[in-house]
C-alpha cells in the first residue's frame, strides 16, 4: 500500500515533467508542418491509433496474460510516442522535425483514442462489469496533465529560447530519473506478479516493440516515403510514453498490476530501440 501511495505521489510529477520536456522542443511551426506532410502524418497516426492496439490485444491473448497485465499492454499500445523517440530518430538519421510534430499531434489524439481502447480492453480482459468509463474528472485531469505542461514548455521556448535550450538536457535527465523511480515502485508494489509473469510479459513487450518499429518503417517505405521520414515514423510509433500508461493505470483505473507491462516495456525499449537504430545505420552505410 505504501508503494502504491508513492506511485500516486510521483506519477503526476513525472508525467508533467515528461510533457514539459516535449513542450521545450515545440514551436507553432511544428504544428503547421503537419499540414505540409499529410501522407507521412496520416500514415503514422493511422498505425498508432488503429493498428497497434489490436496488435497488443493479439499478443496479450497469444501470451495468455492475466486480465490486468493484458490491460497494461493495451494501455501502452494506445499511448502516444515519447520524447525518447526523438533521440533515437536523431541517432538513426531520421527526420527529427517530423518526429516532434508527430509526438505533439499524437499526444493530443491519444486523449480521444485512449479512452476507447481502454474501455474495450476492460471489457475483453476483465469482463463487462469492469468496463465502466472513468469519471469525467479523471479524464479532465489527464488532459490537463498532458496539455498544460506542453503549453508551458512551448511558452518558455517562445519567451526565452536560450533558457529553453539550456533546460532541455536537465529536464530530459530528470524525466529519465523519475521514470526509473516509477518503474522501481511499480515492480516493488506488484513484486509477486512481476516474478511470476516477467518472462511472458517481457517477451510480449519486446515482441510488441519490435513489431511496432518494423511496421512503422516498412509501411512508410511501402508508401514511398523517404528514408528519413520512414525512420521518424518507425520510432514515433515504436517508442511509447510508458509514463502516461502507468499514470492511467494507477490514477484513472486504480489497477496497479496494469503498470507492469508499461514498466517492463520502458526498460526493454532502450535495448530494442538501440538495436534497431544500429541496424538502420548499418543498412545506410552498406547502401551508400
Amino acid at each position: 500500500m505504501a508503494d502504491n501511495a508513492l506511485l500516486i505521489i510521483f506519477l503526476p510529477l513525472a508525467l508533467a515533467v515528461v510533457m514539459a520536456g516535449l513542450g521545450l522542443h515545440l514551436t507553432p511551426a511544428d504544428f503547421r508542418r503537419i499540414l505540409a506532410m499529410p501522407r507521412a502524418v496520416g500514415l503514422a497516426l493511422a498505425i498508432q491509433a488503429l493498428l497497434l492496439p489490436p496488435v497488443a490485444f493479439g499478443l496479450a491473448k497469444l501470451a495468455g496474460l492475466p486480465g490486468e497485465l493484458a490491460l497494461g499492454l493495451v494501455l501502452l499500445a494506445a499511448s502516444p510516442g515519447g520524447v525518447t523517440a526523438n533521440l533515437f530518430s536523431h541517432l538513426a538519421r531520421g527526420d527529427v522535425a517530423l518526429n516532434i510534430s508527430l509526438t505533439a499531434i499524437n499526444s493530443l489524439l491519444a486523449l480521444l483514442t485512449l479512452p476507447v481502447w481502454t474501455a474495450l480492453a476492460l471489457s475483453v480482459f476483465l469482463g463487462d462489469e469492469a468496463s465502466v468509463p472513468p469519471p469525467i474528472r479523471k479524464v479532465i485531469e489527464v488532459a490537463l496533465l498532458v496539455i498544460v505542461p506542453v503549453m508551458l514548455g512551448m511558452a518558455l521556448r517562445a519567451w526565452k529560447p536560450a533558457l529553453a535550450n539550456a533546460a532541455e538536457k536537465p529536464v530530459r535527465v530528470l524525466s529519465s530519473l523519475l521514470l526509473a523511480v516509477l518503474i522501481a515502485l511499480a515492480f516493488i508494489s506488484e513484486w509477486d506478479m512481476v516474478v511470476r509473469f516477467l518472462p511472458v510479459v517481457g517477451l510480449a513487450c519486446v515482441a510488441f516493440n519490435v513489431l511496432s518499429l518494423l511496421s512503422g518503417y516498412f509501411a512508410a517505405r511501402a508508401a514511398k516515403l523517404a528514408e528519413p521520414q520512414a525512420i521518424a515514423i518507425s520510432f514515433e510509433i515504436g517508442i511509447h510514453n510508458g509514463t502516461l500508461a502507468i499514470f492511467i493505470a494507477i490514477e484513472v483505473l486504480q489497477r496497479a498490476q496494469a503498470t507492469i507491462a508499461p514498466a517492463v516495456y520502458s526498460l526493454s525499449m532502450y535495448v530494442t530501440g538501440a538495436i534497431f537504430a544500429a541496424w538502420l545505420l548499418h543498412k545506410r552505410k552498406t547502401q551508400a
